[in-house]
């Protein structure tokens, strides 16, 4: 079985055998799941509803992400709850992948529990101007890059650049080859609302420094498809591909002045029909490109 698959941990992890084809098998998912990363020893994920977070283990305490408390506060202090339950190490960090509620909000009991939080400079800016009251400030920030070494543990922060948002970093387990980002590399699914304010063109070119950094496996931000699978490079280079062929054919279209109203109405891009959310996420892709190639922005 592949490291792609998830040991979905119960009360007591009883359930660590436990694949992603069986996960998959489940007529209901259960509101909340902890899961330990096949083939590694210390690397978790969180899942809330369709949200997930990783949270490493080392020797000197625990690195976790994203409280993705948005809209279930109480779900943040089972998540902090669920940590409990693997270790009794304290809760050193907590790292938001980028400035977006739906995956950052309600980080207070980890900031209660003594954990520093840490985001890219652009997320600190976007929060102090939005004061959000759910949402936690970071108390460090960092630009291109930073390593966050505990323990035996090194987690590698890294700026990719624009993409679904202006402040989205990726985290790369080095030793275990996994890489944790967040929203701008669904996995076997379509783009959908990642779309609405993103960078097209720069998005294009983060996916490229991602795909040339060291690493097998994907944990993203939301379940992939099937089965809540976690990611590989193929789904980053899917998903690259993907942005090139929507924007390629919107571009040809909107040349011809076909933005709004008939790319809207009548474009489709059959080749990715199969894909998970292509009915709902098209119109998204579709409008974000014409707002790029029909009117510059």
């Amino acid at each position: 079985m592949s490291r792609t698959s998830l040991a979905i941990a119960g009360a007591a992890l009883v359930a660590a055998g436990l694949g992603a084809a069986a996960y998959a098998q489940q007529p209901t998912q259960p509101p909340f799941a902890t899961a330990r990363v096949e083939g590694t020893d210390n690397v978790y994920i969180f899942r809330a509803g369709n949200h997930q977070s990783m949270f490493v283990v080392t020797s000197a305490g625990v690195i976790a992400t994203d409280p993705i408390g948005y809209g279930r506060p109480q779900m943040v202090t089972t998540y902090v709850d669920e940590i409990r339950k693997v270790t009794n190490k304290p809760i050193k960090y907590l790292i938001y992948s980028h400035h977006h509620f739906d995956h950052i909000a309600g980080g207070k009991p980890f900031k209660d529990a003594g954990a520093t939080i840490i985001a890219h400079k652009r997320a600190k800016e976007r929060l102090v101007a939005l004061k959000d009251p759910h949402t936690v400030l970071p108390d460090e920030t960092m630009d291109k890059s930073r390593t966050i070494r505990l323990g035996t543990t090194t987690l590698e922060l890294t700026y990719v650049g624009l993409n679904h948002s202006d402040s989205s970093i990726v985290m790369r387990l080095p030793k275990d080859k996994i890489l944790f980002a967040v929203d701008f590399i669904p996995v076997g699914t379509m783009p959908g609302r990642a779309m609405i304010d993103s960078y097209p063109i720069e998005w294009e070119d983060s996916l490229k420094k991602v795909l040339a950094m060291d690493w097998d496996t994907l944990i993203p931000g939301h379940p992939g498809a099937p089965g809540g699978r976690l990611g590989t490079k193929d789904d980053a280079q899917n998903v690259l591909t993907f942005l090139q062929d929507a924007s390629a054919a919107v571009k040809a279209e909107a040349q011809a002045g076909g933005c709004w109203d008939r790319v809207e109405k009548e474009m489709k891009l059959p080749k990715y029909e199969s894909w998970p959310g292509y009915e709902q996420g098209l119109p998204m892709v579709l409008r974000r490109y014409c707002g790029l190639w029909g009117r510059g922005t």
